[in-house]
């Protein structure tokens, strides 16, 4: 009896049939070279900012250097669709492979990274002032991170962490009696009270306002601290945020699908093609 092989059967298919969909994987190659040359720029962008600037500050506020994170979190992307655009111009599983299981250990990771913020949001938040509370600290010591906080500031209408009497933490701003600053019981110009018609920012407006209670100092500045402002806007723009979250994810479920798909065709193809080997070297098989 004539034997038979487990696999695509030949007939249905031409010497020029292919399972491997241009498509799906001219697709995946144009997907993966969009975040390639992001990566680059990332990286570049990284570099320019380690070698331009001094990062004492950022280091202080935020315990990792940005720019390095930049060139680290680039590197890693550089990689994982380095191997994307590899793996499916070339048809190459294991390349493939490797690219599909980096995605998915990565958005396994941002959603762990996820539900642990939402879990132990208290935690979070204690870490979001210390955050903020060192900011106040390393104001004047770093052009970007003042200018982060002055924004910070203006577009949340607050001054300092929990209040604006939390600027006294700062060495210029602070308002015991033996300290020799101009800016002794001042805060910045960013937590005052601006006119809609203000055309010209008076940026001495916030001078002795730690000196004034409550009552005194909310005539002409924010007195509320930015770290409530900031959870509260986070818990009346959840919507937003859940928006970017997805934004984020469908690109890495999008990737990790084609791979698989173009992996499946892959090997529907190697049967193919073995099975065919097979048929010509025997044409009883």
């Amino acid at each position: 009896m004539p034997r038979r092989l487990a696999g695509p059967p030949a007939g249905p298919y031409g010497e020029d049939f292919s399972f491997v969909s241009p498509l799906v994987k001219y697709l995946l190659f144009f997907f993966n070279l969009l975040f390639w040359m992001i990566s680059m720029v990332m990286v570049a962008v990284g570099i320019y900012a380690r070698l331009m600037k001094h990062a004492e500050a950022a280091m202080a506020c935020l315990a990792v250097d940005p720019a390095i994170l930049l060139i680290v979190v680039g590197i890693l992307m550089f990689l994982i669709t380095f191997c994307g655009c590899i793996g499916s111009l070339r048809e190459n599983i294991c390349l493939l492979q490797t690219f599909s299981i980096c995605l998915t250990i990565v958005f396994l990771l941002q959603l762990a990274a996820g539900v642990l913020g939402f879990v132990f949001s208290d935690k979070a938040r204690g870490k979001v002032s210390e955050i903020i509370n060192n900011a106040v600290v390393h104001y004047r010591d770093d052009l970007d991170l003042q200018n982060l906080i002055d924004y910070g500031q203006k577009e949340f209408s607050c001054c300092g962490g929990v209040s604006y009497k939390d600027w006294s933490q700062n060495m210029y701003f602070n308002c015991t009696a033996d300290n020799p600053s101009r800016e002794r019981c001042s805060v910045p110009y960013s937590c005052c009270l601006r006119a809609a018609d203000q055309a010209v920012i008076n940026t001495m407006c916030g001078q002795g306002m730690q000196a004034m209670n409550y009552l005194e100092a909310s005539e002409f500045i924010y007195t509320n601290g930015c770290i409530d402002k900031l959870v509260n806007w986070i818990h009346s723009n959840l919507f937003l945020l859940g928006g970017i979250a997805l934004g984020l994810a469908i690109p890495q479920l999008v990737g990790i699908l084609l791979s698989q798909i173009l992996i499946n065709q892959i090997k529907d193809q190697i049967k193919l093609q073995l099975y065919n080997q097979q048929h010509r070297a025997d044409p009883w098989f």
